[in-house]
C-alpha cells in the first residue's frame, strides 16, 4: 500500500468524495483478542473461549467489535497523511455498524473515503473518512464507520 499524502489542506479539500486508499491485510490473533481482553475487562466466552467458542454460533472465537473498530486508528494512520502537519487527532465518531463477525485468524483491510473536510481554527482541517474494513473471503464488511480526525499546523495553500 502506498500512504497517500497531501501536500496541503487545499489538496485534501479537493479529495473529498473520493476513495483514498486501500490499506494492507492485517491478521487477527487469538493473543490479539485476548490482550483486548485484558485492556478492557471484557472477557466473553466467544471472544477468550476457543474450546466454546468452536460450539458458539460462530463456529469459532471472534474478535471484540471494538477491537475492530480500534483499527481504524491503524489503518487511517498508515494510509493518509498531510504534509507539514504537528499533530492529528482523533475527533470521533458519527456512524458505526458491525455487520459480520471477525473470526479468529481472518485477515482484515480497510478502504478509506474522504466524505468530508472543513478549516478548524486556528490552522486545522477535520476529516470525515468513510472507513469500511472488509474481511478476506467474506462479501459483507465486518465494519461500517464514519471516522472524524483533526490535523493542525500544515499549510492551506
Amino acid at each position: 500500500m502506498t500512504k497517500k499524502s497531501f501536500a496541503s489542506y487545499a489538496e485534501v479539500l479537493a479529495a473529498v468524495g473520493q476513495d483514498v486508499a486501500v490499506t494492507d491485510w492485517v491478521t487477527i490473533t487469538q493473543e490479539q483478542v485476548n490482550l483486548f481482553a485484558d485492556a478492557t475487562d471484557d472477557h466473553q466466552w466467544i471472544h477468550v473461549d476457543p474450546e466454546r467458542a468452536r460450539q458458539g454460533p460462530f463456529g469459532a472465537p471472534v474478535a471484540h467489535g471494538f477491537l475492530t473498530l480500534s483499527l481504524l486508528a491503524k489503518f487511517l494512520q498508515e494510509s493518509t497523511g498531510v504534509e507539514g502537519a504537528k499533530m492529528g487527532v482523533n475527533y470521533g465518531l458519527n456512524k458505526v455498524r458491525f455487520p459480520a463477525p471477525v473470526p479468529v485468524g481472518s485477515r482484515l483491510r480497510g478502504h478509506i473515503k474522504l466524505l468530508a473536510a472543513e478549516a478548524v481554527a486556528p490552522d486545522g482541517m477535520q476529516m470525515t473518512w468513510g472507513v469500511t474494513v472488509e474481511r478476506e473471503g467474506s462479501d459483507k464488511p465486518v465494519c461500517v464507520a464514519e471516522s472524524l480526525s483533526r490535523s493542525y499546523g500544515a499549510t492551506m495553500a
